[in-house]
Parts: C-alpha cells; sequence; structure tokens
C-alpha cells in the first residue's frame, strides 16, 4: 500500500496545483500589498463602507492574528480581517476586505448555496477527520462494510469542497460590484482587485480537485478490499 504507484497518480496532480494556488495567490496579496488603493481606505474602512451600504450596520469588524485568516462567520455575525488587511490601504486588503463582506450580503439576501455549505459543516468536519480512519480500518479488520463507511464520510468533505466554488466566485462579484457601485476603484485599482480575487479563487479549485482525486483514490482502495 505504501508504494501503490495509484497514490501518486491520484494523489500528485492536487498536492501539485494546490501548491501553485497557494503559491500565486501568496505572490498576488504580497505585490499588490506594496500599491495602496486610489480610495485610501484601509480593509477595515472598505468592509465597514459596504456593509453600511447595504444596511449591515450591526455586523462588527474585528482584527485577528496571522495572515490571509480573513473570514465571515455567519453564526455570530462578525467579519474578521487579517493584521495586513485590517489597517491597511493597500489594494489587496481593499480586495480582501470587500470578498469577505460579500459573504455577509449572502448571508442578508438568504443565498441558497451558503445555507447549504453551512449546514454540511459538521458532517464534512467528521467526514475530512474520520473518513480515511474507517476507511483503512475497515480494510484491516475485512469488514467492507466500514470500508465504505468511511468513504461516504469523506465524499461530505468532497461536496463541501464543491458548494464552496459558487459561494467563494459568487462573494467576488459581488466584492467587485460594491466596490465599482461605491466608486472606490478606479481602472487600475479594479484591475489589481481582479487578479487577487482571481488567484485566490484557483486555491478553492484546487481544493475541490484534490478532495475529489483523494475520494476517487479512496474508492478504489474500498473496491480492492471486498
Amino acid at each position: 500500500m505504501i508504494f501503490d504507484p495509484w497514490y501518486f497518480i491520484f494523489i500528485l496532480p492536487g498536492l501539485l496545483l494546490s501548491m501553485w494556488a497557494q503559491s500565486k495567490v501568496k505572490g498576488n496579496f504580497q505585490k499588490y500589498s506594496q500599491v495602496r488603493n486610489g480610495a485610501g481606505l484601509t480593509g477595515a474602512q472598505t468592509s465597514r463602507r459596504i456593509l453600511d451600504n447595504e444596511g449591515l450596520q450591526s455586523i462588527p469588524v474585528e482584527q485577528v492574528q496571522g495572515a490571509l485568516t480573513d473570514h465571515y462567520d455567519p453564526r455570530s455575525k462578525v467579519l474578521r480581517l487579517s493584521q495586513p488587511v485590517y489597517g491597511v490601504d493597500s489594494v489587496a486588503a481593499m480586495a480582501v476586505a470587500a470578498h469577505e463582506a460579500g459573504h455577509a450580503l449572502q448571508q442578508k439576501d438568504g443565498y441558497s448555496a451558503l445555507k447549504f455549505r453551512s449546514a454540511i459543516v459538521p458532517l464534512a468536519n467528521i467526514g475530512s477527520q474520520l473518513g480515511f480512519l474507517l476507511l483503512f480500518l475497515g480494510i484491516i479488520i475485512g469488514i467492507s462494510g466500514l470500508s465504505w463507511a468511511g468513504v461516504g464520510l469523506f465524499a461530505m468533505s468532497t461536496l463541501f469542497a464543491l458548494v464552496t466554488l459558487p459561494v467563494e466566485f459568487n462573494a467576488s462579484r459581488r466584492a467587485k460590484t460594491e466596490l465599482n457601485q461605491l466608486g472606490l476603484t478606479g481602472p487600475d485599482d479594479a484591475a489589481a482587485v481582479d487578479k487577487v480575487l482571481d488567484a485566490a479563487a484557483w486555491t478553492y479549485v484546487a481544493g475541490f480537485l484534490s478532495s475529489l482525486l483523494s475520494l476517487l483514490y479512496f474508492i478504489r482502495i474500498a473496491n480492492r478490499g471486498r
């Protein structure tokens, strides 16, 4: 099993794509972190402008530790921005902050993909943690049903990665629309925002493909364990 060539055939492409996507998003973020946006707004101010414009004054914008740890928490309805974004007036900070505000707008509008993704979070977390273990435990003790239960659980994490794609793409579209409607980006800034958000989108594509390839590999293993 250790030297199974199929492991590399299924897993290596996803791993390489994920590494490339991470490199691309970090490179674009670093590049445009050095470019001030024309509006002179920090990430926190950008998200605040968007939220207020959409009647979401009650949603606070907080700073969190780390880099690229930005996220919107739909349960507590809090938008959290990382240190390189919160108080920085770069184009990259504006792009990331607007994207996270886009998730808040999704929740306000009852965006179905976001609601579905939130609903399957518990199963996706369990699947990513226990699916692999159940698969190989079933093979070791000779219970194929247990192996397939593991495959089924892991499939939930793949489903989560799939549903994440429209959620993230839609948030980026909302971000670009809001920035344009509020007059916060000229042609140069808008082009830079596109590059930052498009690079980030590739990480989600890579995440889904990597998860899908892993799932296919696990299905192959479960079939062999019959």
